[in-house]
């Protein structure tokens, strides 16, 4: 993007932090100082953040973290951008940057997988005894994913080590490449493969968002578009060619436009055209659009009978 005014930054370190809350209290009035918006976490394990600003901004940001000798070789991910991605910025601590979901943690300075650059990934991915698993959500995967990548029917990351057990027979004595977006998950994912007893593992280093900007690679045999945290929703990953991989809920047609079930206790991330969206009433279900707390009536003004006609409706025209 020439002549843009922001950047957004991603980035994490799995280092030691010995009073997570007192430092997030800290770093939070830190970058509001700074003006900046976005979610960082902090642990004992370390740092996992992701922000915008000015230029000038996350610039500043990048110095005043490189001062800090913990943080000195963080590696930056940063995408320019014409404005904020984000609305707030948080600063939390929590128990783990990510969460595995394990009774006994992984520290990936201590274990992890064999690190491979843009270039040693998109050749290895190609070798036939080569099992490429996609480390992310099925959310995210359903937007776009390396080519015969496979999908773990998953919601979340610490649902993963169950899925890899349940599937066992599919990765043994296969070479183990693991994706993510930026590399933080896969840095404790590989780790906890390699101490389940697989030998060949290894991880995209930088993850997604890196490969994509890797100059000779070009972000090849990745199709769809990238998910990211924060307002822009998706990103562009292959530089050569856009093969659209999402699928519209409702009609099974190419669609990469994400919206949040309007039902609250749901909130499910769905693909929708925005005609689609209407039509649907932004809800995934029968039983999501008849919520009492629907959102999108709530926004739309409708009263109870204008609910009930749609639905009438739109049953109709399935029974047709």
């Amino acid at each position: 993007m020439q002549n843009h005014t922001h950047n957004v930054l991603l980035y994490y370190k799995y280092v030691p932090i010995e009073d997570p809350e007192t430092f997030a209290a800290e770093h939070l009035a830190a970058c509001k100082e700074l003006g900046l918006l976005g979610r960082i976490l902090v642990s004992h394990e370390g740092i996992n953040g992701t922000c915008s600003g000015t230029i000038e901004q996350t610039e500043a940001y990048m110095k005043m973290m490189e001062q800090d000798e913990r943080f000195s070789d963080i590696a930056w991910k940063i995408d320019a951008a014409d404005r904020h991605a984000f609305k707030k910025m948080h600063v939390r601590a929590r128990n783990e940057i990510v969460h595995l979901g394990l009774e006994e943690d992984i520290n990936p300075n201590e274990l992890t997988g064999t690190y491979l650059e843009p270039k040693d990934f998109f050749e290895q991915m190609q070798d036939e005894n080569t099992v490429l698993l996609d480390a992310r959500n099925d959310y995210e995967f359903d937007l776009g994913h390396f080519r015969g990548a496979i999908r773990p029917d998953i919601e979340n990351f610490r649902d993963l080590p169950e899925w890899v057990r349940d599937n066992k027979e599919e990765l043994e004595g296969k070479k183990i490449l693991t994706y993510c977006t930026g590399g933080i998950r896969c840095e404790k994912f590989s780790g906890w493969l390699k101490r389940e007893g697989f030998e060949d593992v290894s991880q995209l280093h930088g993850g997604i968002v890196m490969y994509g900007k890797d100059e000779e690679v070009q972000g090849k045999l990745w199709d769809g578009q990238l998910y990211v945290f924060d307002e822009r929703i998706a990103v562009p990953v292959n530089q050569t060619e856009h093969v659209i991989v999402g699928r519209d809920h409702f009609t099974g047609e190419p669609c990469e436009r994400y919206v949040n079930c309007a039902n609250p206790e749901c909130n499910a991330k769905i693909l929708s055209s925005e005609e689609n969206e209407h039509k649907y009433m932004r809800s995934c279900s029968d039983e999501c659009r008849e919520h009492p707390r629907n959102r999108y009536a709530f926004e739309h003004q409708l009263t109870g009978e204008e609910v009930q006609a749609r639905l009438d409706a739109l049953k109709q025209t399935t029974e047709a």
